[in-house]
């Protein structure tokens, strides 16, 4: 099964489809599971590079990645046509004579022959068939409109090929998509800024086009689960660039992220964990009537991560402001602080630590 997959979605260690992929300081991506048992057994070099580590080495959740792999099989086209030359599907994908019927036949194939093949990729885009592609984009028909989609994810899977795809057009066909498509095709773009994202010069360049942000925060509101989920995971992928950040918040990301994560998306908690870091966003959630509460429940109930990123926004909060300081040591904080004592997550400690010592000692910096 591994095979029909991606090299880049492989563990360089296991091999196999990576279900928790994250970062080392190398900058080299490996599955936690294999990366943890490599560390575990005391080793603290990278297993590419051989370039030391850390002594307590920090990984670092490649979300891109994950919601790619996690995407992959929801965009797999039919396995039922035959194949052809990919050279053939692409000189009927960009002459102006073929069908529409041949177009979406290439569409297809190459959608399916792109996500197992990084060389062709990398043709694809060389041969010229991206503004093909994006032409597809900006189809009223919502079956080639999603096959070009399904498409243009996979060419950007590719480093080489992300910032050229935003140079030829994609982010503006892309974020037209998030507001006019269909339910699939919103969910495929988003997926596909996530996947653009992950070169940090992108993010910029994202952030910067008028729509973009605010499609992606529309799409919180009125997407369905899967679309909400992955708008929320692009808007973690750009909001690492600050200036991203106040423009989320000026779109009013932050009220509609705490109702989400109140009604269980908790996704939500680590945009916010990014909002919180800029002081537009603090005063933001301090006018949320709840918020208090939301955090909280993400401390008892949570995953890991969850929980990781909800001690930290609470830390930043309370530090800020004295009233909302008050009002976490109101709801228990500070004892479901001492039932967390025995997480063995290095950041949850840090997190856990500095929140208790902010709630005993009351600072405030607001």
């Amino acid at each position: 099964m591994s095979t029909q997959f991606p090299d880049d979605f492989k563990c360089p260690i296991s091999l196999e489809i990576m279900s928790d992929p994250v970062i080392l300081s190398s900058g080299h991506t490996f599955d936690r599971v294999s990366i943890q048992r490599w560390l575990d057994s005391g080793h603290r070099t990278c297993p590419i590079t051989k370039l030391p580590l850390p002594e307590h080495p920090c990984l670092i959740p490649n979300h891109a990645l994950r919601s790619l792999i996690s995407n992959y099989t929801l965009v797999s086209p039919s396995k039922s046509q035959p194949c052809s030359q990919p050279q053939t599907l692409v000189s009927a994908l960009t002459s102006p004579s073929s069908p529409i019927g041949t177009k979406l036949d290439s569409l297809t194939h190459l959608a399916g022959l792109t996500k197992r093949d990084s060389s062709l990729r990398r043709k694809l885009t060389e041969s010229g068939a991206v503004p093909a592609v994006l032409k597809f984009v900006d189809s009223e028909d919502p079956v080639l409109q999603e096959k070009a989609l399904s498409l243009l994810l996979n060419l950007s899977l590719d480093d080489d090929n992300k910032v050229g795809l935003v140079a030829e057009g994609a982010v503006n066909r892309v974020v037209k998509i998030l507001r006019v498509g269909s339910p699939d095709c919103r969910a495929i773009a988003a997926t596909i800024i996530t996947s653009l994202a992950v070169v940090e010069v992108n993010k910029a360049t994202i952030g910067a086009y008028p729509d973009a942000i605010p499609a992606l925060v529309r799409l919180l509101i009125a997407g369905k689960g899967r679309e909400k989920k992955e708008a929320a995971t692009a808007l973690y992928a750009i909001c690492s660039f600050t200036d991203n950040r106040r423009r989320a918040i000026d779109c009013g990301a932050v009220p509609i992220l705490i109702n989400l994560l109140d009604l269980g998306l908790e996704r939500a908690i680590e945009v916010l964990g990014l909002l919180v870091k800029c002081k537009e966003g603090r005063e933001e959630m301090m006018k949320v009537n709840g918020c208090v509460k939301v955090l909280v429940k993400v401390l008892k109930n949570g995953s890991s991560r969850g929980v990781q990123y909800g001690l930290y926004t609470l830390n930043c909060l309370c530090n800020y402001s004295e009233s909302f300081c008050f009002e976490a040591r109101k709801q228990g904080v500070l004892g479901i602080c001492m039932g967390l004592v025995e997480e063995e997550n290095e950041k949850i400690q840090r997190y856990l630590s500095n929140l208790v010592q902010t709630l005993s000692g009351n600072h405030a910096i607001g």
